[in-house]
């Protein structure tokens, strides 16, 4: 059974690599699809294949992302996964492919909805702009944005992985502009043009990133009002070969969600979002710190500790020596015996259980709970 996989824009829906990959559902805008047929069809898609994950943009108006949360608080499942990018909108279909092209892979539900922020660091998405004067997603400087008023400027965005922004127009001796930094590992670019010529990315950008293959798509609706301007290319590069993203999925570790038993990768789980349980700040790691605190002399918990039979302070009461309760004065010249006792044995072994634990959390190898691998390994 594979997990199904839901978007919230058609523009999300680039045409699959082979015939094997399957689509993906479509959750309309509340304005334009009933409440009760969106639940009605999230219902069937449970029953048929037992998970969705439905990927969305940061920049889902408010009341699209509360229908999600009403359809899955109606159902009162915790089977749908809502998972939020930051990618612009063609480099979301292109994530939105690699998923759907796992979803015929043996992968869990909660490993490959974990997967999305895994896929995200491997898509080079930006766009070739007329004008930055409007871009508001990524940093742009106050030079950028007066030279935005130059009708010839035009500039090469890159939003992610790393956000960095060049001008490509030529400058006052006709020498090209910088380049954009380009992935390290083979890769295919997809492009959609709008209100500009697209010959910069297919003559230019492509060879200077060396893609193997050039796609042209349809430009998503929400793109000129991603990046401020409709003169424009989008792109996106990302890993084509779905062995190759099996692998890189395959590589991280994986643990189980303490909450929901579903497995994960990363740092907390997709359709939960409870925390990974081996974690910074987890329950384990929370306890081999403590366990030497307890084990401090004089600390809270061994000033509780009651003494024993032979000890000084043990006799009609349990009172302490010193502490003016009746019985006290038959004690007052009894000789303390250095050591002894249950209250002293309960130290000891409380220290030499901490140091154990710390000896034991220095010898382990420390795990690393980061979603990213590197596919040129792979």
């Amino acid at each position: 059974m594979t997990t199904a996989i839901a978007v919230t824009s058609h523009s999300h829906m680039l045409p699959p690599p082979d015939r094997h990959t399957p689509r993906a559902h479509v959750f309309e805008p509340p304005d334009e699809q009933p409440f009760d047929v969106a639940l009605a069809q999230t219902q069937r898609l449970l029953e048929q294949h037992g998970h969705m994950i439905v990927v969305h943009p940061t920049t889902l108006p408010k009341a699209f992302l509360h229908r999600l949360h009403a359809i899955r608080s109606v159902l009162e499942t915790d089977r749908i996964a809502l998972m939020p990018t930051a990618l612009p909108p063609l480099g979301t279909g292109v994530l939105v492919r690699q998923l759907r092209q796992l979803s015929l892979c043996e992968f869990s539900p909660g490993v490959l909805g974990a997967s999305v922020r895994l896929l995200a660091h491997y898509i080079y998405a930006g766009a070739l702009l007329n004008s930055v004067a409007k871009l508001d997603h990524l940093p742009v400087s106050y030079t950028e944005h007066a030279r935005s008023w130059n009708p010839k400027a035009q500039f090469a965005v890159l939003a992610t992985p790393t956000p960095q922004l060049v001008r490509t127009d030529s400058g006052a001796r006709g020498v090209a502009r910088a380049a954009l930094t380009g992935p390290q590992f083979p890769t295919h670019l997809t492009y959609a043009d709008g209100q500009l010529n697209s010959d910069w990315v297919t003559s230019l950008l492509a060879p200077q990133w060396r893609v193997g293959q050039v796609h042209e798509a349809y430009l998503p609706a929400e793109s000129a009002r991603w990046w401020g301007t409709g003169k424009l290319v989008e792109f996106a590069a990302a890993i084509p070969d779905v062995s190759v993203l099996y692998r890189l999925v395959s590589s991280v570790r994986r643990d189980e969600c303490h909450w929901c038993g579903l497995e994960l990768i990363g740092d907390r789980c997709a359709f939960c979002a409870a925390p990974a349980p081996f974690g910074s700040g987890s329950r384990r790691a929370a306890a081999v710190r403590a366990a030497p605190a307890r084990s401090r002399p004089g600390s809270a918990l061994t000033s509780r500790i009651a003494p024993g039979p032979g000890d000084p302070g043990a006799g009609s009461g349990g009172s302490a020596p010193g502490s003016g309760r009746d019985g006290a004065g038959d004690r007052a010249d009894t000789p303390a015996r250095g050591g002894a006792g249950l209250g002293a044995f309960l130290m000891q072994k409380h220290a030499a259980a901490a140091q154990k634990q710390a000896a034991a959390a220095r010898s382990e190898p420390q795990s690393s709970h980061a979603v990213v691998a590197d596919p040129r390994g792979l």
